[in-house]
């Protein structure tokens, strides 16, 4: 270097090195200082990240790997997500108990039942207490006082609007094939579906106009296949719902499947009733936490429905209505504010039970929307 550049221009050269040295040390231990003194353009923390990326290069590298590893990871999981809503709902044990109920015994009761939960707003307003009497949590899943706030639930005022014309609520089935244990096979009439229509009829002699969806969901190439029944379905609702904007309520009915030895029935007005179990997706779980891609804008508004039909359902007809039953996944009731799932007896009901069943939800139905 000395012969190239002669001993002045060695000796420069090692100030112009010793400077940028000190400068190096400025900016990387005394960035504020070193800011102060280059005055660049751009504010403090720009500058700084700029300056700290070209001292360490990993660090954008570790922030797009991540990124791009996250986004791998979620599609994975998505898959996974997708294929256990399609298959859980009703969130049985290995010997058909519905988890978290009391026993056996309390699902075969066959006599009139008296209420004696309290239902006063003070109560209510204790989470612990709603949490209790009402509510079943799953254990993938997780719920606080912040979501289940009396207040805010029955503050939200369910009624549909009576004074335009059109139809008000849709009744659809995820899973249609769901039958019960005197239905005839093949004869959709003795079917979930059947049980549907006559929800349907019910609420239409009510005044409250109400279509029908009959959409087969669970069925492909001529096999039970409810792996994407959810998403089939999402895709025919849709279009029903653009096609009739007065729609305001949406329930997908199902039924239960619980052991053999259980029998999920009360006595309503000296009919024996198939018993009901109203059913909320949180789009979270205790694995993933907040599930974004199964994002539910109105989780509070469906949580409002199903407490205030609960709460409904307990005054007027007491064990008619089992505890709400609260799930991880989403389970369509995105669709509108007003989505309810609906549980409705089991695999071990007869089809009788299941329509005096329909008379009870769809007088509570009318006391919800409409009185």
């Amino acid at each position: 270097m000395i012969c190239l550049f002669g001993k002045t221009a060695a000796k420069e050269f090692g100030y112009e090195m010793q400077g940028s040295l000190v400068q190096r040390a400025e900016e990387m231990y005394m960035p504020g200082l070193a800011y102060l003194d280059e005055k660049p353009e751009q504010g403090i923390g720009e500058w700084i990240m700029r300056k700290a990326y070209v001292w360490l290069p990993v660090v954008p590298y570790v922030e797009e790997k991540r990124t791009y590893e996250a986004t791998m990871e979620d599609e994975e999981t998505i898959a996974k997500i997708l294929e256990s809503q399609a298959n859980d709902e009703h969130a049985v044990d290995e010997n058909g108990k519905l988890i978290g109920e009391a026993d056996t015994t309390e699902t075969q009761n066959t006599q009139p039942a008296s209420s004696s939960i309290d239902m006063s707003i003070e109560k209510l307003r204790d989470f612990d207490y709603l949490l209790s009497n009402f509510y079943t949590v799953d254990s993938s899943t997780m719920i606080g006082p912040e979501q289940l706030n009396a207040d805010d639930l029955l503050g939200r005022s369910m009624k549909i609007d009576t004074s335009t014309g059109g139809p008000k609520v849709l009744i659809f089935h995820t899973h249609s094939q769901e039958e019960f244990i005197d239905s005839t096979p093949g004869d959709t009439s003795t079917s979930i579906v059947g049980v549907g229509e006559y929800l349907t009829e019910l609420l239409n002699s009510k005044g409250i106009e109400t279509i029908h969806d009959t959409g087969v969901y669970d069925i492909i190439n001529g096999q039970l296949d409810r792996s994407n029944a959810y998403e089939n379905a999402e895709a025919s609702i849709r279009p029903i719902l653009e096609a009739n904007p007065t729609i305001e309520v949406v329930i997908d009915l199902h039924r239960d499947g619980v052991a053999d030895d259980t029998h999920l029935v009360t006595e309503v007005n000296g009919k024996q009733t198939a018993k009901i179990m109203f059913f909320n997706g949180l789009s979270r779980t205790r694995t993933n936490g907040d599930i974004d891609y199964l994002y539910n804008p109105y989780i509070q508004d469906n949580l409002a429905f199903s407490l205030q039909m609960q709460l409904a359902c307990e005054s007027s007809y007491p064990g008619f209505a089992r505890h709400i039953y609260l799930r991880g996944y989403r389970y369509n009731l995105h669709l509108v504010p007003k989505s309810l799932l609906i549980e409705a007896g089991a695999q071990t009901n007869t089809v009788e039970e299941m329509m005096n069943a329909m008379e009870v939800l769809a007088d509570t139905l009318q006391q919800v929307l409409v009185e």
